[in-house]
């Protein structure tokens, strides 16, 4: 089985624990959600079954966490910290650094986003499509859009500086293209397994001087 995301007190929308039991409880919870909502289904998942595994009561469940779709949330949520842009990377001040920016950027992506329990967060959300589209929407809003978010505001910066020239909505989804290829299709189906750190940074290399072979540095 998929290892499960850990989620701290701090990242949830929902109640916080205080006491140090609480804190580990509500970690026993989140993975408990988790591995439920990925071996059930989100809409067949129940929150008895979810305080049985997690060894709570569902009142405690309810008082240290919240409702199964805030589960949902901090699941995701736990995750989509780790989607943030890297704090220590440089400002873009030339091209050179901006291929090195974007390219330790799509490292870092990937390799979250390639994790086993993040694809597994992936499949639950298209086999709930019909019957429990919050799970799409949670992910969609919490996930990737965290993501691209931090995307853009590279692309914004590089404009500003005349590094580049174009949308930075636009810019983002031409990057994301080249970097993902078919890759996460194949994971979904279980035809590839996740890159190994090599394969991660080549790729992410590779993708950021071809979208920069792309988008030449506007003239003066």
């Amino acid at each position: 089985m998929s290892r499960t995301p850990r989620t701290t007190a701090a990242a949830s929308p929902g109640p916080h624990p205080r006491s140090d039991d609480e804190v580990a409880a509500r970690e026993r919870i989140l993975d408990a959600a988790f591995a439920a909502f990925t071996e059930s289904g989100y809409g067949a998942a129940s929150t008895l079954d979810i305080a049985t595994r997690a060894r709570v009561s569902k009142r405690e469940l309810y008082a240290l966490v919240g409702n199964k779709q805030e589960m949902l949330v901090a699941c995701i949520q736990g995750r989509a910290r780790r989607l943030q842009m890297p704090a220590d990377l440089p400002a873009a001040h030339d091209r050179d650094t901006l291929t090195r920016v974007l390219a330790a950027f799509a490292t870092q992506l990937v390799r979250e986003v390639t994790d086993p329990a993040v694809v597994a967060v992936f499949r639950l959300a298209i086999a709930e499509a019909v019957h429990a589209p919050e799970v799409a929407r949670a992910l969609d809003s919490i996930g990737r859009e965290a993501a691209r978010a931090s995307l853009r505001a590279i692309m914004a910066r590089a404009k500003e500086r005349g590094l580049l020239e174009g949308s930075p909505a636009e810019l983002v989804e031409q990057f994301i293209g080249l970097l993902w290829g078919d890759l996460m299709m194949r994971l979904l189906l279980g035809i590839a397994s996740q890159p190994t750190p090599r394969e991660i940074a080549g790729r992410a290399r590779d993708a950021a001087a071809a979208f920069l072979r792309l988008h030449p540095k506007p003239k003066a």
